[in-house]
């Protein structure tokens, strides 16, 4: 397991495009990081989360996304523009999720921040911008 003292002075950055894909028969809300692989999942109570092997963030799934984001199955299928930004700071795992998507031929934004809070992970200090 890595060593994440004194790795906050050494912060790392990853900001990349991303893509996005919304299952809309079984609800599943997918955000990653373009071109890059995963190498382990985390598993949260309703997310899975997706990490390379330089350990930073490159992949969210977000199961029961309508009623976790409390936002109609018809809405999520029209995101126009998301970003998700993971960090790993003072040994708080953080993703916080920002999108916009069409309700009634408007475009809303939607902060959600954050979406995880997670205390002593294991993880060295990498910080992940994704956005489409």
């Amino acid at each position: 397991m890595a060593d994440t003292k004194n790795m906050t002075d050494n912060e790392r950055k990853l900001e990349a495009e991303g893509e996005m894909d919304y299952d809309y028969a079984e609800d599943i809300l997918l955000f990653k990081v373009k071109d890059r692989e995963y190498d382990f999942s985390m598993e949260f109570q309703n997310m899975v989360v997706d990490v390379d092997k330089e350990q930073f963030i490159v992949g969210i799934q977000i199961f029961d996304a309508s009623k976790f984001l409390k936002m109609g199955k018809e809405h999520l299928r029209k995101i126009t523009n998301w970003q998700f930004k993971a960090k790993l700071q003072d040994n708080e795992f953080r993703i916080d999720l920002y999108y916009q998507v069409v309700v009634r031929n408007k475009t809303v934004n939607n902060n959600i921040y954050p979406i995880i809070v997670q205390q002593d992970m294991g993880l060295p200090s990498p910080q992940t911008v994704s956005t489409i």
